[in-house]
C-alpha cells in the first residue's frame, strides 16, 4: 500500500478531525501518501430539522461506509458519538484515538453560567439529551431547536439573542472556541453522548494491512471507556431520538460509569453507577448490566413511551 484514502465528511470539525488521522499517520509512515476524501452524508444535506425527527441512525455515516465497503476510501474517520452501535459486517472500528475531555460546555455571548442564567433563559439546542437533563436541573430554561456546526451555532445565538448554547468541549476546543466557554457543565448536572470526545476509524472487516497501520495511533483506555459506553447505548436501543447519556472513566485497574435514562421534560431521570475491572471484555458487560439495571429501576417505560411518540411523527 503506497497511499491511504480517508473518507470524511466535509464540515469544519470533520475535516480537523480527519486531518489529525492523517497527520498522525503520515508522521508514523513516511513512505506513505495520505490524502483525505470528502464525502457529503444526509445529515449534512439537512440542517432544518432536528436529529430527533429525522432519525439517527446512520444519518452522518452511511454514504461514507458506503464508499469504505466499495473500495474507493481505505478507511473513515467519524465522531464516535455518530457510529451507530450496530455496523454492517463488512466494517468494523479499526482504532480509537486518545479521548479529548468528553463533557459539554455552556457557550455564552453574555457570559453566563448555568446558575446565574434569567428565569425563562433561551438555550440553543437539537439534543433531546441536553433539553432533558437541562430541563430536570433548570426547569424554567427555553430549549430553541438549533443545528449546525460550532461557528454556525455561536453565530445563530447571536443573531437570535439567545441567552447561550450547549456544545461538546472536544469540538469547540478542536476548531478554537474555547474563549467562548463561559462554563464547563459538571457530570452531575449534564452526562455526555455516548463516545462524546473520541474519534473512530472504520475499516473494511477484511483489511488486515489497514488494521495494522492503525495500531500506532490506537489508544487501549478510550477503547475500553467507549466500550463500556456503547454497549450501553445498545442494550438501550437508544440514539439521538432518546435521552441517554453515559460516561466511562478509567482510573488505574478499574473503570466506572455512570448512565442515565431522563423523560423527554426531564421530570423523571434515572442514573446509577457501577465499577468494573479495565479490559474492553469488563468493560462491555459493565455497560450492559448497567443498562439493564437502569431498565429494572424504571428506565424502560420511559424508553417505550418516547418511541411510541416517535413512531406517531
Amino acid at each position: 500500500m503506497s497511499s491511504i484514502r480517508v473518507g470524511t465528511r466535509g464540515s469544519k470539525l470533520a475535516l480537523w478531525q480527519a486531518d489529525d488521522i492523517a497527520r498522525q499517520l503520515q508522521d508514523e509512515y513516511t513512505d506513505i501518501q495520505v490524502e483525505t476524501v470528502i464525502i457529503h452524508t444526509r445529515g449534512d444535506k439537512i440542517l432544518d430539522v432536528a436529529l430527533s425527527k429525522i432519525g439517527d441512525k446512520g444519518i452522518f455515516t452511511k454514504e461514507i461506509e458506503k464508499e469504505l465497503i466499495e473500495k474507493r476510501i481505505d478507511l473513515a474517520v467519524h465522531s464516535l458519538k455518530d457510529l451507530p452501535t450496530v455496523l454492517d459486517s463488512r466494517v468494523c472500528i479499526g482504532a480509537v484515538t486518545r479521548r479529548e475531555y468528553p463533557g459539554d460546555v455552556l457557550v455564552s455571548h453574555k457570559a453566563y453560567t448555568l446558575d446565574e442564567l434569567p428565569v425563562g433563559a433561551r438555550i440553543g439546542t437539537s439534543s433531546l439529551r441536553r433539553v432533558a437533563q437541562l430541563k430536570h436541573y433548570r426547569p424554567d430554561l427555553q430549549c430553541v431547536d438549533l443545528r449546525g456546526n460550532v461557528g454556525t451555532r455561536i453565530r445563530k445565538m447571536k443573531e437570535q439573542d439567545l441567552d447561550g448554547i450547549v456544545l461538546a468541549y472536544a469540538g469547540v476546543k478542536r476548531l478554537g472556541y474555547e474563549s467562548f466557554i463561559s462554563e464547563n457543565i459538571p457530570y452531575d448536572i449534564m452526562l455526555p453522548a455516548v463516545g462524546q470526545g473520541a474519534i473512530a476509524i472504520e475499516i473494511r472487516s477484511d483489511d488486515p494491512i489497514t488494521l495494522d497501520y492503525l495500531a500506532s495511533i490506537h489508544d487501549p483506555t478510550t477503547e475500553m471507556e467507549t466500550t463500556a459506553e456503547r454497549a450501553f447505548l445498545k442494550e438501550l436501543e437508544g440514539g439521538c431520538q432518546i435521552p441517554v447519556a453515559c460516561l466511562a472513566t478509567r482510573t488505574g485497574e478499574e473503570i466506572s460509569i455512570q448512565g442515565l435514562v431522563a423523560s423527554l421534560d426531564g421530570t423523571q431521570v434515572y442514573r446509577d453507577s457501577l465499577s468494573c475491572p479495565a479490559t474492553v471484555e469488563d468493560a462491555e458487560q459493565a455497560g450492559q448490566k448497567l443498562a439493564r439495571h437502569l431498565n429494572y429501576m424504571g428506565a424502560e417505560a420511559i424508553l417505550r413511551e418516547i418511541r411510541t411518540l416517535g413512531e406517531d411523527r
